[in-house]
């Protein structure tokens, strides 16, 4: 089996989380700087098999675009133009960033960690690739 890799993507820096080959675990792979996305993503499908990819779409509760959704549709093109033979499908971000930080602190992370921005797209990414993984098993 490949991997399914889940992006938070975002302004200025973009988390990443990847399951494992057998799709069991979800487990955060990276937080880079948003403009070094595609090259970052062409250097990792050279070494890892990735079937899916998916990616938070910010939406307000209602359920309307946020500011950031034309951003992540603009990655979607990118994605798709890049790698067509990865399907792209996308998932509710919707306070994926406030659980984050939430799981932080219960996870009894030091304040200073908390603060590094990074840390936290990492973790969403890893929740929304969990979330996933629950909802299809």
């Amino acid at each position: 089996m490949a991997r399914i890799l889940c992006i938070d993507y975002g302004g200025k820096r973009t988390g990443l989380a990847v399951t494992d080959p057998l799709q069991i675990i979800a487990t955060a792979l990276a937080t880079i700087d948003t403009k070094t996305f595609i090259p970052y993503l062409k250097n990792y499908f050279m070494v890892e098999e990735v079937e899916l990819i998916l990616i938070g779409m910010p939406l307000n509760l209602d359920g309307t675009p946020t500011h950031g959704t034309p951003l992540v549709e603009a990655a979607i093109k990118q994605l798709q133009k890049n790698f067509p033979a990865i399907p792209v499908k996308t998932v509710d971000e919707r306070y994926s960033s406030k659980f984050a930080s939430q799981a932080m602190v219960q996870m009894g992370m030091k304040k200073k960690d908390r603060q590094v921005k990074g840390n936290v797209d990492q973790i969403a990414a890893t929740m929304l690739l969990q979330e996933y993984m629950q909802s299809i098993s």
